[in-house]
Order: structure tokens, then sequence, then C-alpha cells
């Protein structure tokens, strides 16, 4: 079956049945193979899972060889916005075909992302009509807190983490999150690494996998 989305599909070896899937998104300018070195290491661990790093709906408008999820140029908030829910729409087609595809449910789905994947991440996963695994978001925000206490659907347990040297998505906006998660009842835990800025190390990997285990 072809997706809406463009995606790196990294299946369980022949015959295995699958059981789990984690989607992964990626970050402004990235691509479905950037977020995909995750699964190296994470596969070994879940044999039963398929990885699934679609490509951004759009090209990056600074740098065209790589892919957005929404426009990050205009510093407009309710365009921006406007833009999100457009990608919003996108992903929640995309999940609706993998699990057709794979015959799966949500709550057998991790949603995970860096940056304006993990965005992504956190709203289609609490808007959803049911609990997702869970949510794994990385170097991320919360792009408005008001407009999603309004669409906020469910309570997916969520991990967050952060480098406290991040310079391009400031480590305030993970304790933001969290009391926002906290105040809507979302189990949330959290994680800020020292002396790191925006990307994954491997401290930010190993947690995440050990945390998505426990869910799945």
């Amino acid at each position: 079956m072809s997706f809406c989305l463009d995606s790196i599909i990294i299946k369980p070896e022949k015959e295995i049945e699958i059981k789990n899937a984690v989607i992964l998104l990626h970050g402004y300018g990235g691509d479905g193979k950037d977020i995909s070195m995750l699964s190296l290491n994470w596969k070994r661990h879940m044999p039963n899972t398929v990885f699934i790093c679609p490509n951004g709906h759009e090209a990056c408008s600074i740098n065209p060889s790589g892919y957005q999820w929404f426009e990050l140029t205009k510093e407009d908030p309710e365009y921006i916005l406007q833009q999100s829910i457009k990608a919003e729409n996108k992903i929640n087609q995309f999940i609706r075909e993998i699990r057709k595809e794979f015959n799966l449910t949500n709550n057998q789905i991790c949603l995970s992302g860096f940056s304006q994947g993990c965005m992504m991440s956190l709203n289609v996963g609490l808007t959803a009509e049911e609990n997702f695994s869970c949510i794994v978001g990385f170097s991320g925000k919360i792009i408005d807190k008001d407009n999603l206490k309004d669409r906020i659907k469910n309570s997916t347990k969520t991990l967050l983490i952060h480098g406290d040297m991040d310079q391009v998505v400031p480590s305030t906006h993970l304790l933001e999150a969290k009391d926002f998660l906290i105040r809507n009842n979302v189990e949330v835990q959290t994680l800020l690494i020292k002396n790191c800025d925006h990307h994954i190390p491997i401290e930010a990997s190993s947690t995440a996998l050990n945390y998505i285990l426990k869910k799945f």
C-alpha cells in the first residue's frame, strides 16, 4: 500500500508478527531518513515493532532538500497555528492508513518526534479520540497552549526530553509543556540533559527506548 506521506519503513525480520508501531516525525528541514537513525538501536529491543518515518508534506522553504510540517519563516502565531493544523490533518490521515495496513489500534502506536516533529506528536497525540501507547518528544514545545487546551481529548502518557543548552527551542519550553500537561491530567515524565544543545544524544535515545518498552 502507498501512504499519503513518503516514508521510510523498517519492518521486523521476516515472518515476525507486527504488534506495535513507532511513528517518528523529523524536525524542520529534516526528513524520514534523518529520524530513522533512532530505529537502528531501538529495533534490536523491539523485534515485533515496525518503525515508520515519514517525510513532511511540504518541502522546507529554507532547505529545499528537506521537509517541514509547517512554515517557520513567518513569525505570526496565528499563521503558524493554521499551518500546523493542516499538518495535523495530513498526519491523522497517515495514521489511519498505518492502522489499516498493519491492523493496529492507537494503543499499539507510539508517536515520537524531534523539534517540530515533537510539536506535531503532542498535537496529534493529545487530540485523538483514543489514547496512543505513548508520546515521546525530543527538543520540542507546545505550539499554542490555549488552542490545545480547547482540543485535548485524551491523556496519553508522555515523555519529554530536552537539552539544557538548546538555543533553537529553549529548554524553558520543557517546563512550560510539563506544567500544561499536568494541569490537563496527562501523566508526564521529563528529562533535562546537561550540556546538550539541539540534538538527540545517546542518553536521550536510551531513556526514550526504556520508556517505550514499558508502554508496549
